[in-house]
């Protein structure tokens, strides 16, 4: 191999897996779909990746009903709940994924690991 030739294959960045997993969870589920795409062999990093995209879903669709329950007002305490637990959730799943920490959500974390070792 030439030293002006890429291998096949390879990633338009190179990064150590633990960074390249916890910033899958950067800009959920956006991130996440970048680096799934991306990351065609490391199970660790494409399960984070996926786990990302899941958990930006579900964050997304809890924020949208807490936004229609504001018509009945349960939904002006639900707001900053889903808020809080979801920056809270966000920033403990970078920090596991950085530290090689294969974190698995309760449901989302089982669909993730389904999809990856498909």
């Amino acid at each position: 191999m030439h030293e002006n030739e890429k291998p096949v294959n390879t990633k338009p960045y190179n990064l150590a897996p633990n960074v390249e997993a916890a910033l899958a969870y950067l800009l959920t589920p956006i991130t996440g779909v970048i680096v799934l795409l991306a990351e065609k062999d490391n199970k660790f990093v494409r399960f984070h990746a996926m786990q990302s995209i899941l958990f930006g879903v579900v964050v997304f669709a809890a924020s949208f009903i807490a936004s229609v329950l504001t018509i009945v007002l349960i939904g002006i305490i639900l707001i900053p709940v889903v808020t809080i637990a979801s920056v809270v959730l966000w920033l403990l799943l970078m920090w596991k994924a950085y530290n090689n920490v294969e974190y698995e959500l309760p449901i989302l974390g089982k669909i993730a690991h389904n999809q990856v070792n498909k």
